[in-house]
């Protein structure tokens, strides 16, 4: 199992970034998110995108680091990094920074992700919450009494909930269904299955 980190230019925290920094075998920048990294003690392993947005001081610092230079402009640099990482066989990636600033940016990263959500583990990561984009069933760990939600961005099929205090057995949910959210966390390992469909399950740290 090989995990990258992929840092953007939202809001990010320094003290996180180290965290899932230690975790990772490769660390990737998505253009501005370069100056995000090492402003939090980070050095990414590359930078990738249109590179309109790093700053020429972080381009000094990163001198001997390689800049992957995509100058095609019909996708984000978000989904030119999901995209490189796929291709060279990362099977899990963090990512973090890809929320605040602008909502049109976030919820557009949030929907990119399923296009790779088939060939990487992708978590979305912040200070107080982790985001899922789910194509397929998932098992993760949470502290007892966590809040997680559920929101269908499709129709989906066979929705199982093991470990929650609302669990549910073979359901059927529509696209923006509400009856999922605000769940709790009552088990250690929790497990979402279903059988067709795609989900953004959001678990509170």
């Amino acid at each position: 199992m090989s995990k990258a980190l992929l840092i953007c230019n939202g809001e990010n925290s320094p003290a996180l970034l180290k965290r899932l920094a230690a975790e990772a075998a490769f660390i990737l920048a998505a253009d501005g998110g370069a100056d995000a990294a090492l402003k939090a003690g980070v050095r990414p392993h590359a930078v990738i995108g249109d590179l309109d947005s790093v700053s020429p001081r972080v381009r000094r610092q990163l001198k001997n680091t390689p800049f992957i230079h995509i100058a095609r402009q019909d996708n984000t640099d978000f989904a030119k990094a999901l995209s490189w990482l796929c291709r060279r066989g990362f099977t899990v990636c963090d990512i973090a920074g890809s929320s605040g600033k602008r909502m049109d940016f976030t919820v557009g990263n949030l929907l990119a992700a399923f296009a790779y959500a088939k060939k990487m583990d992708i978590t979305f990561k912040a200070e107080g919450w982790s985001i899922y984009p789910l194509v397929k069933s998932k098992r993760f760990s949470a502290r007892r009494g966590t809040r997680a939600s559920l929101i269908p961005l499709s129709a989906c099929r066979g929705v199982t909930l093991k470990g929650f205090q609302y669990p549910l057995q073979n359901a059927r949910l529509r696209a923006g269904d509400t009856m999922t959210t605000s769940n709790v966390v009552q088990a250690h390992r929790c497990e979402v299955s279903f059988t067709g469909g795609k989900l953004l399950l959001y678990v509170e740290d």
